[in-house]
């Protein structure tokens, strides 16, 4: 949706997702997949060991300012999910650019490709090294302040949602179920990925636009925009809002789940 032409027939989720199917089945929906875990496993690595650093760090320094639970939680949260985020862009990035071109392949005159190495073999004959980190410094400024978002809204949210529930500091009472524990961190993961999504989807379509243009031509962020502008007003800084919300709250919700519940495996009786 993000990268579609003005005169595209395919405008909206449900339309991308029927044409999809039709011409490539389910796994239409799954392109690029091989590529996305191949490269997720070391860019997750290093931005949780970042992120689990920073949080116990941040915290640390702001126990003098006295701030509410919340608060402190929303500052560490974002503190980390944005140093986390800029650690893991040196990997990140070449497997968005592979990944996102294997996306669009073939639609709204894009070019096709057999496989993520066939992609990574004509960005290196044509662009060389760089061709992989198109659009970094855009990814930087838009998965950075994503994750400080991300990781803010869900640090602060899942404490306000303890409070409602009678979980405070000063709770002296039964400790909850592992049920309650993982809707009140589902709940924060929507509420989070809703909050991100909503602030960074303009910046996600720059970069994408960017990402995934060939190699005859080659438009700035400027031209981007104003070509955006042109043809959707401001709506169409916010292509695939909708999708993008989704996959962020969907993702996001597993990830947490998962990361936490391992968390709380992993952890020592003190």
């Amino acid at each position: 949706m993000q990268v579609a032409s003005h005169d595209a027939i395919e405008r909206n989720a449900f339309s991308v997702i029927k044409g999809l199917l039709k011409t490539d089945g389910i796994p239409g929906l799954y392109r690029g997949f091989g590529t996305v875990v191949t490269g997720a496993v070391p860019a997750r690595i290093i931005f949780l060991t970042a992120l689990e650093t920073t949080k116990v760090a941040s915290f640390k320094m702001m126990e003098p300012f006295k701030l509410s639970e919340p608060t402190q939680a929303a500052i560490a949260n974002g503190m980390a999910g944005m140093l986390g985020s800029l650690c893991s862009q040196a990997v990140f990035v070449p497997i968005d650019v592979v990944s996102q071109r294997l996306m669009v392949q073939g639609y709204s005159g894009h070019a096709t490709y057999n496989g993520g190495l066939d992609v990574a073999r004509k960005i290196l004959k044509s662009d060389g090294i760089r061709g992989f980190y198109r659009g970094f410094g855009l990814s930087v400024m838009t998965y950075s302040p994503s994750s400080a978002v991300w990781w803010a809204s869900y640090g602060s949210s899942q404490r306000l949602i303890w409070s409602l529930l009678g979980y405070g500091t000063e709770h002296d009472g039964p400790a909850p179920t592992q049920g309650t524990i993982m809707l009140v961190q589902a709940g924060g993961g929507i509420f989070a990925g809703a909050t991100a999504s909503c602030i960074t989807t303009p910046l996600d379509t720059i970069k994408t636009r960017l990402q995934v243009i060939g190699n005859e031509k080659r438009p700035t962020a400027r031209q981007v925009v104003k070509k955006l502008m042109a043809e959707d007003g401001w709506a169409g800084l916010y292509r695939g809002l909708g999708p993008r919300f989704f996959s962020m709250s969907a993702w996001g919700t597993t990830m947490i789940l998962a990361y936490e519940y391992l968390k709380r495996l992993c952890a020592k009786d003190e």
